[in-house]
């Protein structure tokens, strides 16, 4: 590594790392849950001045390596950020679910959550929030947005969003598991149609978690044919600015620039991919993401 190389990535380490200390953690009630989040505000910079609403992909939190990594960059840039910990059924939630826990969540739980928040900003006097989401964050930050119109959200970026097609899930969910997912799913449905949604289905494959505990009302809602899964179907109705980003190795979410492509304007939607990132966006990507978000917000007032 020439030494020009290595000060440079030294100087990324230290910016990723500093900071973290004016990180303060908040808390909000919802239902009978306490949620969790890491308010990060640049300095000299209050939140009437505007902050980016940020939420995390599947069974993940508020201050995995993405988050966590953005909130600092923004801060570089004097952009002020929330990082929700999606409750998932537990109180005071922090760090990766633990697929040994039984799951009670639901996908679309996320809804009601980023509209607590949203409301929790404003009441701390936010104004100009931006809604920003991860991979399945993705997904149900623009399934709210595209629901939910409030004259303080001014804009949506969507990093590496989900899509949907429920032959590829099936696909899918026999590749990891070695098992069909429709006999589960008709199983699932069927206690939730008769009223035991709660019955708990043990030893089952669920999202990332083999051989975990699963209520038939949480199985059937992630994995039930579900049009809003897919990200780019929402686009169109989404009423803010739009921006999709996308990584040129990512090989979780495939094929978003094809599926996006079409639907970008320039204006209402916009497409930009980063080329030689993956689905993480690590190190230097993440300064990539921050110019296209303070582009947007300047767009954007």
């Amino acid at each position: 590594m020439r030494s020009r190389d290595l000060f440079t990535l030294l100087l990324i380490t230290f910016a990723l790392g500093s900071g973290a200390a004016q990180a303060k953690q908040v808390q909000t009630d919802y239902k009978d849950l306490k949620l969790n989040a890491e308010l990060v505000q640049a300095d000299g910079s209050s939140l009437e001045e505007g902050v980016v609403l940020m939420v995390h992909g599947t069974l993940a939190h508020g201050q995995m390596e993405i988050m966590k990594g953005l909130q600092n960059v923004f801060k570089e840039y004097g952009i002020n950020s929330l990082a929700i910990n999606l409750s998932l059924g537990q109180s005071d939630r922090e760090g990766m679910y633990d697929c040994q826990d039984t799951h009670r969540h639901k996908h679309t739980d996320a809804l009601d959550e980023i509209g607590l928040w949203l409301n929790w900003l404003k009441d701390q006097g936010a104004q100009n929030i931006t809604l920003l989401g991860h991979s399945r964050g993705g997904n149900q930050a623009a399934w709210f947005a595209a629901e939910n119109d409030d004259p303080q959200l001014r804009r949506v970026t969507l990093i590496a969003p989900q899509m949907w097609d429920m032959k590829y899930e099936r696909k899918n969910y026999q590749e990891r598991y070695d098992t069909e997912l429709q006999p589960i799913f008709n199983k699932a449905k069927k206690r939730v149609k008769q009223g035991e949604g709660d019955t708990l289905m043990e030893k089952t494959d669920f999202i990332y978690c083999e051989d975990t505990t699963v209520s038939a009302e949480s199985f059937v809602n992630y994995y039930k044919d579900d049009a809003h899964k897919d990200t780019p179907g929402l686009l169109k109705q989404i009423n803010e600015p739009v921006l999709v980003i996308a990584g040129t190795e990512d090989t979780v979410v495939k094929g978003l620039e094809k599926r996006v492509e079409p639907l970008a304007d320039g204006e209402k939607v916009k497409l930009e991919v980063i080329d030689g990132a993956n689905h993480m966006f690590r190190d230097l990507y993440l300064y990539d993401i921050a110019d296209q978000v303070q582009a947007l917000i300047e767009q954007t007032p």
